[in-house]
């Protein structure tokens, strides 16, 4: 029997009705953002990256970060580090703190900072490495959440490793892989490798056949319903990671999910996608107070604002607006 393009999926005693994920996007996967695609349909969201460093610090807006929206059935919380002693440590930290069901390790991000500290997509260049700090995380969660993966293909076009990586991975107890098709020299240029993906899905598969099945995440160039349902045939991933695509847009999901099932895609009106964008709004004025939440919201609602007639006139009016009333002024029209 084949089986139906939008299903379930298991990471290790976790069950989730559906394969539709929200990434972990750095200042975008706070828990306003995470609520409404929930609402719209997300099966399963992980926070921004949260630093391992800075959680072991008592960094007060690190535990923001992971912070659960109250209408998420399940959630992950994503930290990295290049230290497996401290990455152990973040992990008794995010379960003393939260209710989190699942860690995700960074493995993926390309930006200096992050690399410098032997993180994120640092961890491509080294596997031995990248089974140090799985194996800690997994040692410290104590079979009490699954413990997942993200990486990339490799650090450049000379140095593939996502073989490597995944080996490193399975070895030290990972309950679910993610790969983003691109390395990290590429950061998002070029186009993600879906081909790679579908290699991943049949090495995983043989690597732990006959033992509990490991799902593998395919993540890169998924914008659309389409995309979405590209990637799942193309590959044969476990399920679908939108990451770009869902900014300023989280009836995505909405659109996907029944693009899957029925093979329809019902356009969502621009009025209701401004009204999400202000639920959103409303929900990081609880976070964050007044003016930090609607300065922050600007770039939301310049993605909201996408595709509208008379879009670029609203975003000059967007990027000054520093009030919940200023931002009712701009969508005047809309609300």
């Amino acid at each position: 029997m084949i089986m139906a393009l939008y299903h379930p999926v298991q990471i290790g005693k976790l069950s989730l009705g559906g394969n539709l994920f929200l990434a972990p996007v750095a200042g975008y996967s706070d828990r306003a953002f995470r609520s409404i695609c929930a609402d719209c349909g997300a099966d399963f969201a992980y926070t921004e990256m949260v630093s391992s460093e800075a959680l072991t610090r008592g960094n007060e807006k690190t535990e923001l970060l992971m912070a659960r929206a109250p209408n998420e059935k399940a959630y992950a919380v994503q930290i990295f580090g290049g230290n497996p002693e401290t990455m152990a440590q973040a992990t008794r930290i995010v379960l003393e703190k939260t209710t989190a069901e699942c860690i995700d390790i960074n493995g993926g991000c390309p930006v200096p900072k992050i690399i410098k500290s032997n993180a994120g997509s640092a961890l491509t260049r080294d596997p031995e490495h990248l089974f140090k700090i799985v194996s800690a995380v997994v040692k410290a969660a104590e079979g009490k959440v699954p413990v997942t993966v993200k990486f990339r293909l490799g650090w450049d076009a000379e140095h593939i490793t996502w073989k490597e990586c995944a080996e490193a991975a399975i070895k030290a107890g990972v309950s679910a892989i993610t790969m983003h098709g691109r390395t990290r020299a590429q950061g998002y240029e070029g186009k993600s490798d879906w081909m790679a993906l579908a290699e991943l899905v049949k090495f995983v598969a043989e690597k732990t056949a006959g033992s509990q099945k490991i799902p593998v995440f395919g993540s890169g160039d998924a914008f659309t319903p389409e995309d979405a349902k590209r990637m799942l045939e193309e590959t044969a991933v476990d399920a679908v990671m939108f990451a770009r695509g869902a900014m300023g847009n989280p009836f995505l999901f909405t659109k996907t999910k029944e693009f899957l099932t029925k093979g329809t895609i019902t356009e969502i009106p621009v009025e209701k996608r401004i009204r999400a964008g202000f639920r959103e709004l409303e929900l990081l004025v609880q976070d964050m107070g007044e003016l930090s939440a609607c300065r922050d919201a600007r770039k939301r609602f310049c993605a909201y604002s996408k595709g509208i007639e008379g879009g670029a006139a609203l975003r000059k009016e967007i990027v000054a607006a520093e009030s919940i009333e200023d931002y009712k002024q701009v969508f005047r029209n809309f609300i």
